[in-house]
């Protein structure tokens, strides 16, 4: 027999067979038991592990597709969360937010209107040339109107039905794949809320982002063992695809399957008609950020022929062993039986996960083949399962990244407003069930737009940074700041009785009036008003305890600033000289 067993690593990577003499061949030695063969059994045997091996390599395609689609849907959900971060951070520009209030404010006063909208129009042009895949930039009002664009000349881009909807709900908008016959290529629009420094919604950051971006996003997924992976919407039209033949089809929707059951059925395997007219098996996996599916494909024939491949080949293997071991077995129980069992018992090690497999052989035949060919191939799952978890273990700290930013201040380091009202409500929740107090403290820092107007914003960002920072040095380890908006933040005060929590917001008001900040040769300082709300007498509800404390807040502000003020009526903190002291109100 022709046949090899790796003997050693070749300089190619690649294992180098030794040839098998053929007086150690199965083949020789069942010629010589071939009268008393029982054809029957052999063949019987063969076709239950002929339909198992079938069965098996079904799963493992299935397996293959679903494990593609989802890692797909991952690394696409990531990409587009990072556009989405980038139309964030290019909507929260002070050239952005500024110019397009003067444009909105200024629109009688044509000279200002001019100089605001070119300013908006040079930032844009500018984030164009960075940001290539962005292929239009551009700035529009709450009523969808053009106010600004990266390009010489422009049109109002094609906006989906709810943007409006999710415009006021101060959310990103993301629509359908289409061509724009302006740019004369497949595009993508993203957008997301323009906001003042007081939070107020402005108008909307467009972007039109470039389809072939998409595309290469799948293309880059793209294995050995499928054909094309597609981005589908719910209703089954095509969005994206790794493979241009796909990207330019007339029409891409599964023909043979409702357009919802693979979002009601997801990871199922499915079987459609492709665009080409071929019948393909298909996976889909969810992109949660869209709600939109990545679908990896595959040809159902060329899948099949694979299939068919491997089981005519472990038939044969099953069968050679089966009929050697009812011809041979009182001839040959040493030389085969023992190798077999030593397989078998390796075969359900891997199967349970076992990959620290190292078989010895002792045999030249066929069997000592099989056994060389099964430890190269355990070999192999140990380097790949090794690199999966390396590949896992990089997601998971991206995920993790992404998750900090999501709930973090871009200025201040601080949680922000979102993370705030979150954590506030569980606390709300837990300090209601074990009927435990806590205190909500709403800061504002005195006259913060005379810094800013004296000193100008960039000294006024370095204020609220460095009053961020007192705030988390003042505090305990267990217990929470966040910013608000603009110069306003919350502390909440975890786990502490009223009379306690009091002593630590004076804490805080004196180490902030303590804060010294460099502008030039003069130096910032600033006090703050703050206003307090305990739980649960002023409030057993989020929403309640910040109307509250807003309350204390604002009458703090009115009765002189640089003080603490309780929400509760019958008694007000009074700033005097010397430390705080209650009184009692009338």
């Amino acid at each position: 027999m022709d046949n090899a067993s790796p003997d050693s690593i070749g300089s190619d990577n690649r294992p180098v067979f030794h040839k098998i003499p053929g007086a150690h061949s199965i083949k020789t030695r069942i010629l010589v038991f071939t009268l008393v063969a029982t054809i029957i059994p052999a063949l019987t045997l063969g076709s239950l592990s002929y339909l198992q091996t079938t069965r098996f390599l079904n799963e493992k395609i299935d397996q293959g597709l679903r494990d593609i689609a989802s890692q797909s849907a991952r690394e696409f959900d990531l990409w587009i969360k990072e556009r989405l971060h980038d139309m964030r951070v290019f909507s929260s520009s002070y050239v952005v937010s500024e110019n397009l209030a003067t444009v909105l404010r200024a629109r009688g006063a044509r000279l200002e209107n001019l100089v605001a909208q070119n300013r908006l129009r040079e930032y844009l042009r500018s984030v164009r040339q960075k940001f290539t895949d962005y292929r239009e930039l551009m700035i529009l009002d709450l009523g969808g109107n053009l106010l600004a664009t990266s390009l010489s000349d422009g049109a109002p881009p094609n906006l989906p039905p709810d943007w409006q909807d999710r415009v006021r709900m101060k959310q990103p908008v993301v629509g359908k794949v289409h061509f724009d016959p302006l740019l004369k290529e497949r595009v993508m629009l993203i957008a997301d809320p323009i906001l003042a420094a007081d939070n107020q919604l402005l108008g909307v950051l467009g972007a039109k982002l470039a389809a072939a971006a998409v595309d290469q996003v799948l293309a880059d997924q793209v294995q050995t063992d499928i054909d094309d992976l597609l981005m589908i919407d719910r209703h089954g039209r095509l969005m994206a695809s790794s493979r241009q033949s796909a990207r330019t089809a007339s029409a891409a929707r599964m023909e043979t399957v409702p357009s919802g059951r693979p979002f009601a059925h997801p990871a199922d395997p499915i079987t459609y008609t492709a665009p080409g007219g071929s019948t393909v098996i298909g996976t889909l996996q969810i992109v949660p950020t869209l709600g939109w599916g990545i679908v990896a494909e595959t040809n159902r024939q060329k899948a099949f022929a694979r299939v068919d491949r491997l089981q005519q080949l472990t038939l044969v293997i099953v069968a050679g062993l089966l009929a050697g071991l009812g011809l041979g077995a009182y001839f040959l129980g040493l030389t085969i039986v023992r190798p077999l069992r030593r397989l078998s018992e390796g075969a359900a090690q891997v199967a349970t996960g076992n990959l620290d497999i190292d078989l010895p052989v002792r045999t030249r035949s066929e069997v000592g083949f099989l056994t060389q060919v099964f430890n190269h191939m355990v070999a192999r799952l140990r380097r790949s399962r090794e690199e999966l978890d390396s590949v896992n273990q990089t997601l998971q700290e991206k995920n993790k990244a992404l998750h900090q930013l999501s709930i973090t201040d871009d200025l201040t380091g601080l949680y922000n407003r979102k993370h705030l009202m979150e954590t506030l409500s569980g606390e709300v929740i837990r300090s209601g069930r074990h009927q435990h107090p806590f205190t909500l403290l709403m800061i504002d820092i005195d006259h913060f737009k005379r810094v800013n107007d004296t000193h100008g914003h960039p000294q006024g960002d370095e204020v609220l940074r460095r009053l961020a920072a007192v705030f988390r040095e003042t505090i305990r380890d267990c217990d929470y700041v966040a910013r608000y908006g603009g110069e306003e933040f919350i502390v909440l005060l975890t786990e502490i009785e009223p009379h306690t929590s009091m002593v630590a917001a004076e804490r805080i008001r004196r180490r902030s009036a303590q804060e010294s900040i460099l502008s030039g040769d003069a130096s910032i300082n600033v006090t703050v008003s703050i206003g307090a709300a305990f739980f649960p007498g002023d409030g057993d509800t989020p929403r309640r305890l910040i109307q509250a404390a807003d309350r204390a807040l604002y009458d703090a502000k009115e009765t002189g600033r640089n003080q603490i003020k309780k929400a509760a009526a019958r008694r007000t903190a009074v700033r005097r000289s010397g430390p705080i002291r209650l009184i009692e109100n009338s």
